[in-house]
């Protein structure tokens, strides 16, 4: 895929993952507290749990591309936000923060390697294309367990699906 379709494809997906999320905050939203916090067998525990996930990796993966960890992350089950509002805030923010970093790539960021250090300390590197690509199928894996979560509720779970954003914001004509 030549550099510019891909930094094209990067900001397309920048886009989706904000809207798929603000469908999925939109319909935790009509849960009772105790029903978006209830336990429940997932590999989090519940809906606002895989939430929160869904925003430390991301703010992880930002923070290593960016430089600049917002908030210091000790694992990756950590509760960022103990409830839904802040939540909801943070995720809009961080969605926002997604969008303009592949807003502001250029062909050589994105033809470069990242070098980090994973959690425990070691030395790691990665293509940055790459990165990128786990950030947005990390979101999708995790939303989708939210969604199936929701599930388990009288909250119908809204339509997530790529093409469903693609027709909704594809130009008229």
């Amino acid at each position: 895929m030549p550099a510019r379709a891909e930094l094209d494809h990067f900001r397309r997906f920048g886009r989706y993952n904000q809207w798929a999320n603000q469908r999925l905050y939109a319909a935790c939203a009509a849960l009772p507290e105790g029903e978006y916090l209830k336990r429940r067998p997932s590999f989090f525990g519940s809906i606002h749990a895989t939430l929160n996930h869904i925003l430390v990796g991301d703010r992880i993966w930002l923070g290593r591309l960016t430089g600049h960890l917002a908030t210091p992350i000790r694992s990756l089950d950590q509760i960022l936000y103990p409830e839904f509002t802040g939540l909801r805030v943070a995720r809009e923010a961080e969605d926002a923060a997604i969008i303009n970093y592949v807003d502001g790539l250029d062909e050589p960021t994105l033809n470069s390697t990242l070098r980090y250090k994973s959690m425990e300390g070691e030395s790691l590197s990665l293509p940055v294309r790459q990165v990128l690509a786990h950030i947005f199928n990390h979101q999708t894996h995790h939303r989708g367990q939210a969604h199936g979560l929701l599930t388990q509720t009288a909250v119908p779970p809204p339509p997530l699906d790529l093409l469903l954003y693609l027709l909704e914001t594809a130009p008229a004509g």
